[in-house]
């Protein structure tokens, strides 16, 4: 439930939503503003802080207000790498080097703007279909939509049956990549993208029929539930690893349709590293590469996605 009684701070006015027993706050100064609770993570001291942070859509520009301590955590400031897009329940983002959790709408008016048009849809890639896998994902970046998860994994017949309700023997042959993605209306934009024979410049007319697509909003929730509950596929043998950073996730499709030119995928999934843990991965680097620090800023930046490489049928990657 969205948390009420929070102030709303900015250039011009500062004003309280009301409890119940009195009305909503003037709508007129909540337009081209949205709010959302906001959780970080300390990592020293393993303690939750929560923020409210106002997103200001004329600018981009930002605020954020300390709700424990009841004071202003951040003044108004523009902040252009954080996008209206990005900003859904379930999201991360990173300000300043503070990586925020999304958990929650800060008011009606913000949950009522995001939940009317906003939707997330899961989109499973078939086996036969994964040499295009860098393709179909530009495909979506260049139309907008946000990859909220993303992971290779196989799906057994009963999970199948859960998430679909019937047997999928497209999906349970052999590893697929599942795709959890944000847009407005996702699930019907989703369907004019995939398009059929018929329309141009559609996944079908280029690729045939290689995707599963959440057909309703009430079905996307268990179909990624269920998909990202199972263990991410991996071969861990004859394999080397690949991270496309968070600054060029933009480009991820192009970068892993040039991989599938010459590699196989043997596993694939996102992440969102802490600053500790990324620390701990960069860990041999620690005093031998003077960009260290940067390195680890930059991982911890955003989502990323690492792809596990293997040679092309299985065989050994060259020397």
């Amino acid at each position: 439930m969205p948390i009420t009684g929070l102030l709303f701070v900015t250039d011009t006015i500062c004003s309280r939503t009301r409890h119940s027993g009195g009305g909503e706050a003037d709508l007129t100064t909540m337009a081209g503003r949205l709010g959302f609770i906001v959780d970080w993570l300390d990592p020293h001291a393993g303690i939750i802080f929560k923020y409210q942070l106002m997103f200001f859509t004329a600018d981009s520009s930002i605020e954020m207000y300390d709700i424990k301590n009841r004071r202003i955590f951040l003044k108004k400031v523009v902040y252009p790498s954080v996008k209206e897009k990005d900003l859904y329940i379930g999201s991360t983002i990173t300000v300043y080097s503070r990586q925020l959790k999304v958990v929650d709408f800060a008011d009606e008016y913000t949950k009522n703007t995001i939940t009317q048009t906003q939707q997330m849809a899961f989109v499973a890639v078939k086996p036969s279909a994964l040499p295009n896998l860098g393709k179909i994902v530009n495909a979506m970046l260049k139309s907008d939509f946000v990859i909220a998860k993303m992971k290779m994994a196989s799906i057994p017949a009963a999970a199948a049956q859960h998430m679909y309700g019937k047997a999928m023997p497209e999906l349970t042959s052999a590893p697929v990549v599942g795709i959890a993605i944000v847009a407005d209306n996702a699930i019907e934009k989703f369907k004019d993208l995939y398009g059929d024979g018929s329309m141009p410049n559609s996944i079908v007319s280029h690729f045939g029929d290689v995707c599963v697509a959440s057909s309703s909003v009430e079905s996307v929730a268990q179909e990624v539930e269920t998909f990202f509950s199972l263990p991410t596929a991996s071969k861990l043998s004859d394999t080397t690893l690949c991270l496309i950073k968070p600054s060029a996730m933009e480009y991820s499709g192009l970068i892993l349709d040039d991989i599938l030119g010459q590699f196989d995928i043997a596993g694939v999934s996102t992440f969102f590293l802490e600053r500790p843990n990324a620390v701990e991965f960069y860990e041999v680097y620690k005093g031998v590469v003077p960009e260290f620090n940067s390195m680890v800023q930059e991982l911890t930046s955003g989502p990323f996605v690492a792809v596990e490489v293997a040679g092309v049928g299985g065989g050994a990657l060259p020397k």
